[in-house]
């Protein structure tokens, strides 16, 4: 497995190293697939960043849709020595443009010229970004509060494909599928880096609409998904015959949803990893999906109160952005502390349990863990769109629109059985229909924080 140092590094090894190979699969129409080589390729991004050199703006937000023209703009304003923001093109302009202010950002790519224009209408020009060459940065997509703009380098980022890939190569003759959204970590690692620096050919996957589609047309050997993904696709039978290997990760998934796929002769890994690592830390590589090999570069340790403790030297995070109070308070002497609950296993294995925010501590001492917590919900309920949150010092019982046909007593009663379990301290004294699905990250975790916010605002 090859260590490539950065971006750059990679195009110019491998277009002078095999010029002719397929780099990228793009969809040109017409049921068509068009082959990119890696000499190709470095022509685009060299082009690219010639043109970019010229401009006088330091720091561009790059609304990457995951089409050819946008991964070709990422690599080439990296070349360019700019200043990159990753975002996500579903993000409404009125959210947007707070978060490319607080970025520096002085110049945005997207595809569509009048949304380009809007959006640089309200940006500083001249702002002068506070790292600047390689710097590569990702919104967090947190569950308990807002997005934080993570700092990472093109060097961090292929660091963590060189992890990923050193305990799950891919051949040169394999397809990776890029299906994730790049602006998410996960996504632009193990959608596309994981592939590239392998040698195998990524086909570019043309957003939800096209899921189904994608796969029968790409004909990929390996994709990296998400667990909701995974379940649409297992439900709907998408699953192609090629597909050999599939990588899981952002959130924990059902065994049984693993073993489906297993059954079928296609290997299944769970990732963890963070936005502030570069994504992946572990992978599982044996028969238990949750017992992860810690990633060569890394070093895992587990403080006395459970919390997974991370040293990546060559992964981590420069911090986040213009924030050094949060950063100091997540790295500690070099040492990431991740808020993940986890543990190591006899054959040294890690296992993770959990967000430490996950366990709800009530005033009468009382420790609730929220997840199982929910899970009894869930089953007494019949009901998925829930979430427990700790208001006025009690647990309270959030319900999306599914819920809102019942009344709270009817709620009440069908969670007797399930609540009895419990001391009276730690039962549901609340129930709350938002009126709406409940808000959720890309990974499908519930955003507790935005639940927060409407109950604050009486909006609920």
């Amino acid at each position: 497995m090859i260590r490539y140092r950065d971006f750059a590094d990679l195009v110019n090894r491998m277009s002078a190293s095999n010029p002719e190979k397929e780099a990228l699969l793009v969809y040109q129409g017409a049921g068509g697939v068009r082959a990119f080589s890696w000499a190709e390729f470095a022509a685009l991004v060299q082009d690219r960043a010639d043109d970019l050199a010229g401009h006088e703006d330091a720091c561009e937000a790059i609304l990457v849709d995951g089409s050819l023209e946008s991964v070709v703009e990422v690599f080439a304003a990296v070349k360019a020595g700019l200043q990159v923001v990753l975002v996500d093109p579903l993000i409404p302009n009125e959210v947007m443009e707070p978060l490319l202010h607080s970025v520096d950002a002085s110049r945005v790519w997207a595809r569509g010229a009048n949304r380009q224009i809007e959006l640089e209408k309200s940006l500083k020009p001249g702002a002068v970004p506070a790292y600047g060459a390689h710097g590569v940065l990702f919104f967090t997509s947190g569950t308990t509060s807002l997005s934080k703009a993570v700092v990472l380098t093109d060097e961090s980022l292929m660091a963590s494909a060189y992890n990923g890939a050193s305990l799950m190569p891919l051949a040169q003759e394999d397809t990776l599928l890029c299906m994730l959204p790049l602006s998410h970590v996960f996504g632009f690692v193990c959608g596309l880096l994981w592939g590239l620096a392998c040698g195998a050919s990524v086909a570019l996957g043309r957003g939800a609409r096209y899921y189904v589609d994608d796969l029968v047309l790409f004909e990929p050997t390996a994709v990296a998904l998400v667990p909701k993904l995974l379940e649409f696709l297992v439900a709907r039978e998408a699953l192609n015959e090629n597909l050999k290997l599939v990588l899981v990760g952002a959130a924990d998934c059902k065994d049984s949803l693993l073993d489906t796929i297993r059954q079928r002769g296609i290997r299944a890994s769970l990732g963890y990893g963070l936005t502030e690592t570069s994504s992946g830390l572990a992978l599982s590589c044996g028969d238990d999906f949750h017992a992860m090999t810690v990633c060569p570069d890394d070093t895992v340790t587990i403080a006395e109160d459970g919390e997974i403790l991370v040293s990546a030297p060559t992964c981590i995070m420069q911090g986040y952005y213009r924030d050094a109070e949060k950063t100091a308070l997540t790295i500690r002497d070099g040492i990431l502390h991740t808020g993940d609950r986890g543990f190591f296993d006899d054959y040294g294995l890690l296992h993770v349990q959990g967000r430490l925010k996950d366990v709800i501590t009530l005033s009468s001492g009382t420790k609730v863990y929220v997840p199982e917590y929910e899970e009894a919900i869930r089953e007494a309920l019949g009901e998925q769109d829930i979430a427990v949150i700790l208001n006025q010092g009690q647990l309270m019982l959030v319900c999306g629109s599914l819920a809102c046909e019942f009344s709270e007593s009817e709620i009440m009663k069908s969670l007797e059985r399930a609540m009895s379990k419990h001391p009276p301290s730690s039962r549901i004294a609340k129930i709350v229909c938002i009126g709406h699905a409940l808000p959720r990250t890309a990974a499908g975790d519930v955003e507790r924080w935005k639940i927060q916010e409407e109950l604050k605002h009486g909006n609920c």
